[in-house]
């Protein structure tokens, strides 16, 4: 389950379908903008502006397969 304080690298092991839920949130995109490994989703989500309760729901929505 992915919680505010998962780290990134722990949330793309976690999950082979994290990554798009990122892209989805245009998140790591770009060079100038590259997602830091060790940042919390958390620190993500208040560095982008976005929502941190719908980047959760949307991670945890993954199929666990």
């Amino acid at each position: 389950m992915f919680e505010s304080g998962t780290i990134v690298a722990d949330a793309l092991a976690m999950h082979p379908k994290a990554r798009w839920v990122f892209a989805a949130y245009h998140l790591g995109g770009c060079n100038q903008c590259n997602l830091a490994q060790e940042e919390t989703l958390e620190q993500v989500a208040a560095g982008y502006r976005i929502s941190l309760e719908s980047l959760l729901a949307d991670l945890n929505a993954l199929d666990p397969s």
